[in-house]
C-alpha cells in the first residue's frame, strides 16, 4: 500500500476545500457588503446571517483547509524530493505563499465585517475574490507543466488571463447597471 497517493489525495482535497472556503468568503463579502449599504429594513437580519455564515465557513472549513492544505503538501514535497525541490514546486511554493497572504488578508476583511467596519464596496469585493482565480490557474498550470512550461509564455499567459477576467467584471458591472 502507497500511503503517499493517500496523502496526495488528502492534499488535493484540502486544495479544493480551500479554494471553495476562499471562493465563497469572499462572495459572501459582496453580499454583506451590499446589504450594509442598501436602505432596506431588513438589512440588519441579512448582515446577522452572513456574519453567521461568515464564522462558519472561515473557522470551519477554509482555515482547516489551509492548514491542512500545507502540512500534506509539504509532506508529500519533502517525501518525493528531500530538501532538493525541483525549480517548478519553488516556484508552485511562491503561488502558495501568495495565496497564503490573500488568505490571511481576506482574515483582515473578515474582522474588520466583525466590527461593521465595510471599507469595500461589492465591486471591489467582486475584482477582490478574482486574485484567488489568478493563484489557482497560476498554481494549476505550474504543477501540470512542470519543467515543460515556459516561464515566459506562462507569465504572458496569466496576465492576459488576468486582463480577460478584468473586462469580464467591468462587462457584468455594466450590464448590472442597466
Amino acid at each position: 500500500m502507497n500511503y503517499l497517493l493517500y496523502i496526495k489525495a488528502l492534499h488535493i482535497i484540502f486544495v479544493i476545500t480551500w479554494f471553495a472556503g476562499l471562493f465563497y468568503m469572499v462572495r459572501l463579502f459582496v453580499y454583506h457588503a451590499e446589504a450594509a449599504h442598501d436602505e432596506e429594513s431588513g438589512k440588519e437580519i441579512l448582515i446577522r446571517h452572513f456574519k453567521g455564515a461568515q464564522y462558519r465557513l472561515w473557522y470551519g472549513i477554509t482555515w482547516p483547509s489551509a492548514i491542512l492544505t500545507w502540512i500534506f503538501g509539504l509532506t508529500l514535497a519533502y517525501q518525493f524530493y528531500g530538501l532538493d525541490f525541483p525549480a517548478w514546486l519553488q516556484v508552485k511554493f511562491l503561488f502558495v505563499i501568495g495565496l497564503t497572504l490573500y488568505h490571511l488578508w481576506c482574515g483582515k476583511i473578515f474582522s474588520e465585517f466583525r466590527k461593521d467596519s465595510i471599507r469595500w464596496s461589492g465591486m471591489a469585493l467582486r475584482i477582490w475574490n478574482e486574485v484567488a482565480t489568478v493563484f489557482m490557474v497560476a498554481i494549476v498550470f505550474v504543477v501540470v507543466l512542470k519543467d515543460s512550461m515556459s516561464w515566459i509564455n506562462g507569465v504572458l499567459g496569466l496576465v492576459v488571463f488576468s486582463a480577460i477576467l478584468m473586462v469580464a467584471i467591468r462587462s457584468y458591472k455594466r450590464l448590472r447597471g442597466k
